[in-house]
């Protein structure tokens, strides 16, 4: 259906016109109803600062990023709301109170060149580590400029001195070395796909114009984007490419120096990698090669070049169980460290390959109710060190540094930022609608057992993004301290249990991520947790579309919910920003019979005049330029017109995380939690 079809069913599709004066003058409106009813009270005011000062404090932990001898880090505090990116050595980052040297002060660069610059990452070339590609946008946005740092110097290289810049766009750029790299960006019409990533990668040279840059290869304007890089590791060096064909499948290629390629034949949905002489392969769904039929989830080795010659010969390193999923696994030098997950419970493992195969040992205990990652593994220049941090829903984050059979030290430990003391962590599991057992965890106090309070339930389930115990400062300043419960869902959609809990859920089958998001619901108040009038429900993205999922199909299990940056109009995802790249997981609603299962459940396409809705708040950003905040403001409007307790609320800024600097995210979590105070404790206190 065309735009102008469109606008006769639709009244409210001018509010897809993000930067129009008519639809900003519309979110503004609705942002001050929204800060005169939750973010006037001085109740409101107390927990922002709260949240902001645990925001700024020097006392959180400034988690690095390895390079050989370097730790880099990204740091945002009260002096520096835009932030600082800098780094120091291993031994100085050891001590209490570090030294760091600082690249750059975004806030300054922001100031000196007048832009609303927001930090969007750096790649530094190694080994040397002089110069470094730094990635900037505008208020947060995905699209963002590229320019070419000079890290001995502190200044960047300007592109009438060689220097490599890219303008605002959703760009893919890797060092090959100090004068080449490769590109994928806007080159012009065509250049990009329809989800708007790079449809071409080229290799440039310094001191050409990048209108002169060699193709390498092209996709298809259908795929999702195209990429290109270089293996730098000595010995073993590597270029390569690889075309996304959707979201979840990508055909990769060695690239030859002659220009040819040599596809790397695993099955597209895999996770392939490599290191030195070692080929990995994870799989996303059962593999039948060479007389043996792997399962989804296994983890698979092989001989690179003897599989690049047609060797088929895999040793299993993993291989899932009903309870058990790879969660992560990266090299040290001399080893693979492997991450599981029983029943969302951490475990941690170290491979070493040999000449007779592959053993396996435990490499460090992992605390229940918590969750465990491994970090700074740099097989180049590191050795076989690596980082681990341990996080609990009340155990702030523990940093810690070992290597493969030496000792464990304390690095850093972040500090209690609420009181936790009496609040305990439990695992439910609820039976959905086809049988499914369905994890959940709730954080409470030990006295809130026995009888319903004010309850929080938070869900994603999509794109197999696991959802792990983590300490969230302002959940327990918000919600914990004030006697409520939270609880974070465990629901199929994310890869808690592997790929198969997130592929059981795609397309038609969507309609199981929110059977399980409601027997939970349903769950809790069973348990005695909770009652319906005091469960709230929280989610962004893809978690967003849950919460219009449960406000239009489920109204009757929540008293209030909180829709951040969501999807709403599934009928017109697919046209909007990147939401081409979701067809994958969603299905297509051009295809009627695809439409006719996502209409199903479509929330912009299934309110109700005459339905009983609980509160609902909306949260977007005009600088979101991922999922398009036309779905919150058209979702807004459409409830408003049919009587319904809707609160609307924009940030002008900030990106698809919502916020652009510490302040914003104070203001917006402080937000979040005054609504279910509000609606979920005040309404029904006695």
């Amino acid at each position: 259906m065309s735009v102008v079809d469109e606008s006769v069913t639709d009244p409210y599709l001018w509010l897809e016109e993000v930067t129009s004066d008519r639809a900003l003058d519309w979110a503004r409106a609705h942002n001050d109803v929204v800060v005169e009813r939750f973010a006037a009270s001085d109740r409101f005011g107390d927990l922002e600062s709260r949240i902001l000062a645990m925001l700024d404090t020097d006392t959180r932990i400034a988690y690095p990023g390895r390079r050989g001898r370097w730790l880099y880090n990204f740091w945002r505090d009260a002096e520096h709301p835009k932030g600082l990116w800098r780094r120091t050595t291993f031994a100085e980052y050891a001590k209490d109170e570090p030294a760091w040297e600082v690249l750059i002060d975004v806030d300054a660069l922001a100031a000196a060149e007048d832009e609303n610059w927001v930090w969007g990452g750096a790649a530094v070339l190694r080994p040397e580590q002089r110069r470094a590609l730094i990635s900037l946008s505008r208020g947060g946005a995905d699209a963002k400029v590229v320019r070419e740092f000079d890290i001995e110097a502190k200044a960047f290289v300007e592109p009438a001195d060689g220097g490599f810049h890219l303008p605002e766009a959703k760009s893919e750029i890797r060092w090959i070395d100090i004068d080449t790299v490769y590109v994928g960006t806007d080159f012009g019409d065509g250049s990009l796909t329809d989800s708007g990533y790079p449809r071409i990668a080229k290799r440039w040279k310094r001191g050409t114009p990048l209108t002169d840059a060699e193709t390498v290869f092209e996709g298809e304007l259908s795929d999702v984007a195209v990429s290109a890089g270089y293996d730098r590791t000595p010995g073993y060096e590597r270029h390569f490419v690889g075309r996304a064909t959707d979201f979840f499948n990508e055909e990769v290629f060695l690239l030859e120096a002659d220009g040819t390629l040599r596809l790397i034949d695993v099955p597209s949905d895999a996770s392939e990698s490599w290191y030195k002489d070692w080929l990995l392969v994870r799989l996303k769904s059962p593999w039948g090669v060479n007389g043996h039929t792997y399962p989804a989830g296994a983890l698979l080795a092989a001989n690179f070049e003897e599989f690049l010659t047609g060797a088929r010969d895999f040793e299993v390193l993993f291989t899932p169980d009903e309870h058990t999923a790879l969660h992560g696994y990266g090299w040290t030098e001399n080893h693979l460290l492997l991450i599981t997950l029983e029943d969302v419970q951490t475990g941690l493992h170290v491979l070493t390959p040999g000449s007779d195969g592959w053993t396996r040992e435990p490499l460090a205990d992992a605390p229940r109710m918590a969750s465990t990652s491994v970090m700074n593994l740099d097989p180049l220049e590191g050795g076989d060190e690596f980082m681990l941090t341990t996080s609990g829903f009340t155990s702030p984050t523990t940093l810690l540094s070992s290597s493969v059979g030496g000792a464990t030290e304390l690095l850093k430990q972040e500090p209690e930022f609420f009181d936790a003391a009496g609040v305990e962590t439990e695992q439910f599991f609820a039976r959905s609608d086809d049988g499914t057992m369905v994890p959940y965890f709730v954080i409470r106090h030990r006295d809130r057992k026995g009888t319903p309070g004010p309850t929080i339930m938070s869900g994603y389930g999509g794109f197999e993004v696991s959802r792990t115990p983590a300490y969230s400062g302002a959940s327990g300043m918000g919600w914990l301290e004030q006697g409520g419960t939270w609880v974070m869902t465990n629901i199929r959609g994310g890869g808690e249990y592997g790929p198969e809990w997130h592929t059981a859920v795609q397309k038609a089958n969507r309609h199981k991520v929110y059977e399980d998001f409601s027997a939970i619901a349903r769950d809790l108040v069973a348990r005695g947790i909770t009652t319906a009038d005091q469960l709230g429900a929280v989610g962004g993205s893809n978690g967003g579309l849950l919460m219009g999922v449960m406000l239009t199909r489920y109204p009757e299990l929540f008293g209030a919910i909180v829709c951040q940056v969501p999807l709403l109009d599934m009928k017109r995802y697919h046209l909007l920003l990147a939401g081409a790249s979701w067809v994958a997981e969603y299905g297509d609603p051009d295809k009627p019979e695809e439409w006719d299962y996502i209409s199903k459940y479509s929330p912009y396409q299934n309110t109700s005049a005459t339905a009983q809705y609980p509160p609902i708040l909306l949260t977007t950003s005009t600088r979101d330029d991922r999922v398009h905040p036309g779905h919150a403001r058209k979702m807004a409007a459409l409830l408003e017109s049919q009587g319904h307790p809707v609160w609307y609320h924009e940030n002008i800024e900030g990106g698809h995380g919502g916020a652009a600097d510490n302040k914003q995210s104070a203001f917006q979590a402080a937000l979040i939690y005054e609504f279910f105070t509000q609606t979920l404790i005040d309404r029904t206190t006695p």
